[in-house]
């Protein structure tokens, strides 16, 4: 599990895509300048799709390759120049059940380890915390009930500089969790369908209005990871950005309770102080 995407290794080769200075950083949740393959997997689901997506990479070049070859050998082969008398086969039976039967084999490799992957996304574990997202046009609401009803709304910040590379994706109101715990969320939508999607955890799910959609992840590094509506959705469909900021177990405590003081209608810089722990 883990692997690299095959794209990925050829041009980070060529130009760079994600350096080991990059990932000290901690810009992990982000798309990189350059960046060809996917994200760096921040969740146990993320890794296994790199993984898969390198697997099925192994088959789709050597059969892409094998079959340019092939149309390349017919064109110059038997072309009409090459043969003004045209050949009269009409078959051959080893032919026939090698391509029948390879296919066969190559698709059996592939759909085994997309039933796990296929597995690991559809079966919700037990939840450690549970948070639902309500899209909107064009922003977030979140709530946790878990949590003591915790609720906000998250809304693209509009006013950073177009040098900030991050400027479509920083929200006024991140979501935070834990780290290393299972977090279900439960997606809806108060007006059309949007698409909840974080490339990191390796989730994606459409924000339907009246149905309640579930997804999950379990996030295994602490720090910043960024998605966005992946639904057409209007005029701002593209400063819908999703924030989620993953702490420690302790942190999280205190921005839970952080929230609920600010919920109770304490004095501002009250929360601003026990908020700055965790919001950096």
């Amino acid at each position: 599990m883990g692997g690299v995407a095959l794209s990925s290794l050829l041009w980070g080769l060529i130009i760079g895509t994600a350096s080991a200075e990059e990932a000290a950083k901690g810009g992990l949740g982000e798309p990189q300048p350059w960046q060809m393959g996917l994200q760096e997997p921040a969740t146990p689901v993320m890794e296994y799709i790199n993984w898969f997506h390198t697997y099925v990479m192994w088959f789709i070049v050597p059969i892409t390759l094998f079959v340019m070859v092939l149309l390349l050998y017919v064109i110059i082969r038997f072309n009409k120049k090459a043969n003004p008398v045209p050949s009269k086969v009409t078959h051959n039976t080893i032919l026939e059940v090698a391509w029948t039967v390879l296919p066969i084999l190559v698709l059996v490799c592939i759909a085994l380890p997309s039933f796990k992957l296929l597995y690991m996304e559809e079966v919700i574990p037990k939840a450690d915390l549970t948070i639902k997202a309500t899209g909107s046009q064009w922003y977030w609401d979140y709530e946790y009930p878990d949590n003591g009803d915790i609720s906000f709304s998250s809304t693209m910040v509009r006013d950073l500089p177009m040098s900030d590379p991050l400027r479509l994706l920083k929200v006024d109101n991140e979501v935070v969790v834990p780290v290393n715990k299972t977090v279900v969320v439960q997606v809806t939508s108060n007006d059309v369908i949007h698409s909840f999607s974080v490339n990191s955890f390796g989730i994606k799910i459409d924000a339907i209005p009246g149905r309640l959609n579930q997804t999950w992840f379990k996030a295994t590094r602490e720090g910043m990871y960024y998605g966005q509506c992946s639904r057409l959705c209007g005029r701002d469909h593209a400063f819908m950005p999703i924030a989620f900021r993953v702490v420690s177990d302790e942190e999280f405590q205190k921005w839970v309770a952080s929230k609920k003081t600010a919920m109770n209608g304490a004095a501002p810089d009250k929360v601003a102080a026990a908020t700055s722990v965790v919001v950096k």
